[in-house]
């Protein structure tokens, strides 16, 4: 029975939404769903003039300094604003492949020197039967299902590591990373002065692409760890994308849109 002395706490009932608070909430959801309107046509209007200046602009070409001399329009090869990752992965999955030794090996169960004799005969014994010591669950054994030497490597059609480098040149235009400059020629073989084009175009992890190689330049980078040299002829979309930036020669830049094209 319940106490009668002990007083009923009053369950307070949620009062009528009234009509001015009703018209409050609608008018903020309508203003909310207004702002999100205009940051979507915001982000749209932004990605399109992107794409816009990728497709229809010019590169600066600079001198070693740093300072722009003169221009040259962008190709119609490296138009447009998305990039397939997909030629680019498959390509790059190739070169690396290629690049493993394939030297791993283990001895499987005939390999292994001894075990001609049977341990044991076959029945008597209460062991349980074995043909040979050198069988894998044996200590001393043989490898079961061991790497052995073989060649990973295999190719891919022309035109696909074609336009992997092709989308990797994208990516770098994109992310502005990409210089032209009119020539890579140095008087002489002197670190330093690798070391202050890096620092007048803030480059960390370059890739220097030439027409052709010459000693001073080879001699003058090889002692930085971060910069590799290519020509235009060799070059690859590994090379591309395993650097931060893209710094090209002019003769280059024409040598590997004719590479391409072909």
């Amino acid at each position: 029975m319940p106490d009668p002395k002990k007083k009923r706490k009053k369950v307070l009932k949620p009062a009528a939404k009234s009509a001015a608070a009703k018209k409050a909430k609608a008018v903020a959801k309508k203003g909310a769903d207004k702002k999100v309107a205009i940051r979507a046509t915001k982000s749209k209007r932004t990605t399109t003039t992107k794409s816009e200046t990728v497709k229809a602009g010019s590169l600066n070409v600079y001198d070693l300094n740093a300072k722009s001399v003169d221009t040259i329009s962008l190709d119609s090869i490296f138009e447009g604003s998305e990039i397939n990752t997909d030629v680019v992965y498959q390509t790059v999955l190739m070169y690396q492949a290629g690049e493993r030794e394939g030297t791993a090996s283990t001895k499987n169960r005939g390999d292994v020197r001894g075990g001609g004799k049977k341990p044991w005969k076959q029945k008597g014994t209460g062991q349980a039967r074995h043909g040979s010591r050198r069988s894998p669950i044996w200590r001393g054994g043989g490898v079961a299902f061991g790497p052995s030497p073989r060649d990973y490597s295999y190719s891919l059609p022309q035109q696909l590591k074609r336009r992997a480098v092709i989308e990797g040149v994208k990516d770098k235009l994109q992310k502005k990373v990409f210089f032209i400059v009119s020539d890579l020629k140095l008087d002489q073989p002197k670190t330093k002065i690798v070391a202050k084009i890096l620092d007048a175009f803030k480059l960390v992890k370059p890739l220097f692409l030439v027409d052709k190689k010459t000693e001073n330049l080879t001699l003058a980078a090889r002692n930085i760890r971060a910069v590799a040299i290519k020509t235009a002829d060799e070059v690859n979309v590994l090379d591309v994308v395993s650097h931060k930036e893209c710094l090209v020669t002019k003769a280059a830049y024409s040598g590997l849109i004719k590479r391409l094209k072909s």
